[in-house]
């Protein structure tokens, strides 16, 4: 069965809450490589696939721009952002720093109804299997529950910084990876380490995630540059004499 860019085999909306499901279709199809690299983001075609008004598509292209997803230019619209290899050190810095210490203070916070909600995340990511599409919503909705739950006030904040690395780290690795089911143990450990309350084992299974992810990280874009053409050993034609 053939799929569209953005809604994937999910059809156009149907429900209230638009703006926030337009922001996930298309959060979705970028995470997920349906739409690549400076891919443009033509609202029409957004409006159409969807069967949606313009006014939500813009709204979601705010919230995904400061997501760091997409980049809007004053009258040259909206494309998928791009992603460098800075851009990957610099997710993998933010995630290390953060990750690790949320969950050990996870610890000290009534957890309980974070605890119900990272086993959902948890169901939703089995069932999921090895599909990339499926696997999006819950994961980041596991990582940003532990953010939420640690009552660190400070944390908070971070929340969507820690999104934004979750999504961009997604965006380099999943169209290269062996599949997301690898990681789910390490999921299922970190949980499990807060049921027993077991700060180090929780920490050490955050790092352990943490540096999978950048292996899948590195390998994207090591892959990603053997396929990149090699460049002329010619010499360019200067335009611009030499300064006197």
């Amino acid at each position: 069965m053939s799929q569209n860019p953005i809604t994937g085999q999910g059809g156009p909306i149907r429900y209230e809450g638009l703006g926030e499901e337009v922001t996930t279709r298309l959060r979705e199809a970028i995470l997920s490589g349906r739409l690549v690299d400076g891919e443009r983001i033509v609202e029409r075609d957004v409006s159409a696939e969807l069967g949606v008004s313009r006014g939500p598509i813009r709204d979601a292209l705010k919230q995904l721009e400061h997501e760091g997803l997409v980049v809007v230019l004053p009258r040259r619209g909206a494309r998928v952002a791009s992603l460098t290899a800075g851009d990957a050190s610099e997710v993998l810095a933010i995630r290390s720093a953060l990750e690790p210490a949320a969950v050990e203070a996870l610890l000290t916070a009534d957890n309980r109804a974070a605890m119900a909600q990272l086993k959902d995340c948890l169901g939703r990511l089995k069932a999921a299997g090895n599909d990339s599409d499926l696997w999006i919503d819950p994961d980041l909705r596991f990582h940003q529950a532990i953010i939420r739950a640690t009552g660190n006030e400070l944390l908070w904040p971070l929340g969507a910084i820690i999104e934004t690395a979750l999504a961009t780290s997604f965006r380099l690795s999943s169209a290269h990876w062996d599949g997301p089911i690898h990681s789910l143990p390490l999921h299922h450990a970190i949980l499990e380490a807060i049921r027993r309350r077991d700060p180090e084992a929780a920490y050490a299974a955050m790092r352990r995630l943490l540096q999978g992810a950048a292996e899948d990280v590195r390998r994207a874009l090591a892959e990603k540059r053997s396929k990149m053409p090699k460049r002329r050993a010619t010499k360019e034609r200067k335009v611009v004499g030499n300064a006197a």
